[in-house]
C-alpha cells in the first residue's frame, strides 16, 4: 500500500534512529506524540513497520557506511555572463558539503540508516559541519577530529546559468584519516550493506577500507572525486583489492586504465572490460547531459538523462550516487537503480542546494 508523504517522512525518521521514544519521533516530525501513534498504526497495517518497538522488516534494516571527505563549501555564482580575468558582480554563499558527506546526507534523506566517517578540524567551521550534518539523520561519531589540520573547504564559481566553472578543493585534512585512524573506527563497519568510499582518501587508507571490505564481505563501491584523485585507486587494485563497483566519467575512466579514454561508446566499454578484468562488477560512467553507461562483465547499457531546468549542477553526482545505493537496498537491479539515480539528478539540478533539503523516496519516484 502506498504510504503518504508524511508516513514516509516517519518512516525515514526511524529508519534514521529506530530506538527514538514517540516523543523524540514527534518532535523531530513536528508533530504530537498521538499523531505519531497514528501514523506508526498506519505504518503496520501497509507492512512498513512489523510492530510498535520500530520493528523494521529485514529490507529496511540495511546500513550504509560512507567513508569519505566532508568540508564546508563557499559557492560564488556569477549575476551575469562570466568575464575571465576580472571581478565579476555577483552572490557567495557558504553550506556544509564534501562528497562523502553530500552521499551520506541523501542517503540519510532518502530513509538510509548510514554513518560517516571522515575528518574535520577541531575548529568553528568543524563544529558547524558536525552539527548540520547530524541534524540531517547521519551518524557522525565515527568522524576524526583532528588537531593539526583545519576542517576542509571547497570553493566553487558557477555562471549566471549555474554551471560550474572552477572548483579549489582544499581537503589536506583528509591526509589525518590514516589506517591506523580507520582501523580505530573498525566497529562502524559492523553490520553494513554497502560501503561507499571517494578519492579523498589517502590511497593507503583507501586500500585499507577494501581489505576490511572484503573480510567483511561487505560490497564497495568507489567515487573518483577528480582524475588526480582517481589514481588513488590503483594501489589497492595492484594490491588485489576490488571494489564491487566504480562510478567516473570519461576522463576518471581514463585515469582509472591508465590510458586515454574517448567519449564513445565502444572505447568506454573497451575501458570498463579492463577493469572488469581487475575484479570489478559494475563500472558505471557518467556523461553529464549525456546521460551514463553502465557496464558489466556481460552486458552494457546507455541511460539518457533526465530532463531538467538547471538551476545549480553543484551536487548531482553525489544524489546521483546516494539514489543508485537507496534503489540496490529496495533491491533494484543495477539498470533500475541507474534509471533511479537520473531522477535523483534532475532533482537536485533544479534546486539551488547541493543536497536537495526535500529530496525523497517518493519525489524521486514520482519524477521517474
Amino acid at each position: 500500500m502506498k504510504l503518504t508523504p508524511r508516513e514516509q517522512e516517519l518512516l525515514a525518521l526511524i529508519r534514521q534512529a529506530p530506538l527514538s521514544s514517540p516523543e523524540e519521533l514527534a518532535r523531530r516530525l513536528g508533530s504530537t506524540r498521538a499523531a505519531v501513534n497514528v501514523h506508526v498504526s498506519n505504518l503496520i497495517r501497509k507492512g512498513a513497520l512489523l510492530g510498535r518497538g520500530y520493528l523494521l522488516p529485514a529490507s529496511q534494516q540495511q546500513r550504509v557506511v560512507v567513508i569519505g571527505g566532508a568540508n564546508m563549501d563557499f559557492k560564488s555564482r556569477t549575476l551575469g555572463a562570466a568575464i575571465p580575468t576580472t571581478s565579476n558582480p555577483g552572490t557567495t554563499q557558504q553550506a556544509v558539503g564534501g562528497v562523502g558527506r553530500n552521499i551520506a546526507e541523501n542517503l540519510a534523506r532518502l530513509g538510509i540508516s548510514v554513518s560517516l566517517i571522515s575528518a574535520v578540524g577541531r575548529d568553528a567551521l568543524g563544529d558547524i559541519l558536525l552539527s548540520e550534518t547530524e541534524k540531517t539523520g547521519v551518524d557522525v561519531r565515527g568522524v576524526l577530529r583532528s588537531t593539526n589540520a583545519s576542517t576542509g573547504t571547497y570553493t566553487a564559481v558557477l555562471d549566471h546559468a549555474g554551471e560550474l566553472l572552477v572548483a579549489v578543493a582544499a581537503m589536506g585534512v583528509m591526509d589525518e584519516l590514516t589506517p591506523a585512524a580507520l582501523q580505530e573506527r573498525r566497529a562502524h563497519l559492523s553490520g553494513a550493506a554497502w560501503i561507499v568510499t571517494d578519492g579523498n582518501l589517502p590511497a593507503d587508507t583507501l586500500s585499507r577500507v577494501l581489505d576490511l571490505a572484503a573480510q567483511a564481505n561487505i560490497k564497495t563501491i568507489f567515487e573518483p572525486v577528480s582524475v588526480p584523485k582517481a589514481t588513488r585507486l590503483l594501489p589497492a587494485l595492484n594490491a588485489g583489492f576490488s571494489p564491487h563497483a566504480v562510478t567516473p566519467n570519461v576522463d576518471e575512466l581514463a585515469a582509472l586504465v591508465g590510458r586515454e579514454v574517448e567519449g564513445t561508446d565502444a572505447a568506454i566499454r573497451a575501458a570498463a572490460l579492463e577493469l572488469h578484468a581487475r575484479g570489478i562488477e559494475l563500472v558505471w560512467v557518467r556523461r553529464g547531459q549525456q546521460g551514463s553507461l553502465l557496464s558489466n562483465p556481460t552486458a552494457f547499457q546507455s541511460f539518457p538523462a533526465r530532463p531538467a531546468q538547471v538551476v545549480d549542477v553543484t551536487g548531482a553526482g553525489d544524489a546521483m550516487l546516494a539514489a543508485f545505493i537507496a534503489a540496490l537496498l529496495d533491491d533494484r537491479t543495477p539498470a533500475q537503480a541507474v534509471q533511479f539515480a537520473h531522477a535523483a539528478a534532475a532533482l537536485t539540478i533544479e534546486s539551488p542546494f547541493t543536497v536537495r533539503p526535500d529530496l525523497s523516496r517518493q519525489a524521486v519516484q514520482e519524477r521517474q
